[in-house]
């Protein structure tokens, strides 16, 4: 008995560790047909509704916005933004609040394979995607799955799905307002809507769209438009 337990226990191991470096070599040309956070709602009593839209299918001002909005070093970290990680661990360990320092390659990896949570496995979980993600796909690929696969509502995913709910128009039309409202909401889509924004979300927006003009060529790796 002892010695089928152990079996199983190296067996859930190697899948653990292999799946998503071969899950990645996929994904790398296929869409995902589906992530753990759709199953994850579809169980919770909500819909489905994505359109995969290629990165350049989707406005260069999405890709700005959310590079403003979630990881301004997007282009220049290999996954991992270290000097924002250590401030959120300092500030954690001095009593403050515990914030997140996920860079969109991270949030790319936990939705990717992973579910909702914070807990420490999770944690090593994505860090150990995240560190195969970005030895096998190009940020131009990371970019397209992030946008593509990310929640904009209850039961709504990808850019695609998002512009044409929101503002009925195809992801490739969003202006740079509605591209950086899209991007302000992204901390909490289920509960915020770029359609009917509240005056936080307007102003954040707002702010977004400053960062947008000022990032410049730290958009080059995935043509993002200021």
């Amino acid at each position: 008995m002892g010695r089928w337990i152990r079996k199983a226990v190296i067996a859930v191991i190697l899948v653990v560790l292999a799946g998503p470096p071969v899950g990645l070599v996929l994904y790398r040309l296929l869409p995902p047909p589906i992530t753990p956070l759709m199953v994850i709602r579809l169980f919770e009593g909500e819909g489905l509704s994505r359109d995969w839209a290629e990165l350049e299918a989707i406005s260069p001002y999405l890709r700005a916005a959310v590079i403003a909005a979630e990881d301004n070093l997007f282009c220049q970290h290999h996954g991992f933004d270290v000097a924002s990680i250590r401030d959120a661990f300092e500030e954690w360990t001095d009593g403050g609040r515990a914030r997140g320092a996920s860079t969109i390659s991270m949030q790319t990896s936990k939705n990717l394979f992973l579910w909702p949570g914070r807990s420490a496995l999770r944690k090593a979980l994505e860090a150990y995607v995240t560190a195969w993600l970005e030895v096998l796909w190009p940020k131009h690929r990371i970019m397209e799955v992030y946008l593509n696969i990310a929640e904009w509502g209850p039961g709504l995913y990808g850019a695609e799905a998002a512009a044409q709910h929101y503002f009925r128009v195809p992801a490739a039309r969003l202006s740079r307002p509605q591209a950086a409202r899209l991007a302000a909401v992204l901390p909490n889509p289920r509960a915020w809507s770029p359609a009917r924004p509240s005056d936080y979300i307007r102003e954040r927006a707002a702010v977004l769209q400053r960062r947008m003009g000022q990032l410049g060529p730290m958009l080059a790796c995935v043509g993002g438009k200021p």
